[in-house]
């Protein structure tokens, strides 16, 4: 089974650099021309999708729709919502709170602020949801989820990674594989991004 993981399209939030969160915001245009783009990508490579799942959140969703070619439902879970910020969602990020640059600064060492979602949490979500879908049926798999959640399916794929995807940067549709065989799964790669191609 080949795993498709994407980030969902741009929404104007992101362009205010907003804490998402839980809110659910649409996709702008810009997002929608994002997982078009990524669409094509995918017919040129001949991938199409026998399962498609998504984070409940609107914007997920339309560019699960989008990604798939409204080829399959969209089945939509819990465990691929964003990070809970808590009272830190819609925070504007170019003025963070003092103990949230302190939680960003380092993500392996410095617990998440009170009222939010910790990192452990996260990944233990994720992978939970990772390994039912690698039990489902389907050859190929596209999973459209946020970025932090994102990151989470990262980590629980890659073991030896020692927290480095919390720090990496994810754009807007970006896309990871990984491929699931005699029980075990393969170290996810990039493999689309609508901004490079």
């Amino acid at each position: 089974m080949d795993i498709y993981v994407i980030r969902h399209g741009q929404t104007d939030a992101n362009l205010r650099h907003e804490l998402q969160g839980r809110r659910d915001i649409p996709l702008n245009e810009r997002g929608r021309e994002q997982a078009q783009r990524v669409r094509a990508l995918l017919d040129e490579r001949g991938i199409f999708f026998d399962r498609v799942y998504s984070s409940p959140l609107g914007r997920a969703v339309e560019t699960a729709q989008i990604v798939s070619g409204g080829s399959v439902p969209v089945e939509t879970d819990d465990r691929l919502l964003e990070m809970d910020y808590g009272p830190y969602e819609g925070m504007n990020l170019r003025k963070p709170a003092p103990e949230v640059v302190t939680f960003f600064s380092d993500f392996v060492r410095n617990p998440a602020p009170d009222g939010m979602e910790q990192l452990s949490s996260v990944t233990a979500r994720a992978g939970k949801f990772i390994e039912e879908v690698a039990r489902s049926s389907g050859e190929r798999v596209l999973v459209s989820t946020h970025a932090i959640l994102m990151k989470g399916i990262l980590e629980y794929l890659t073991p030896g990674s020692r927290g480095d995807y919390w720090s990496k940067f994810i754009g807007n549709c970006a896309v990871y594989q990984c491929v699931w065989r005699d029980g075990a799964f393969s170290v996810p790669v990039e493999v689309a991004d609508a901004e490079r191609g």
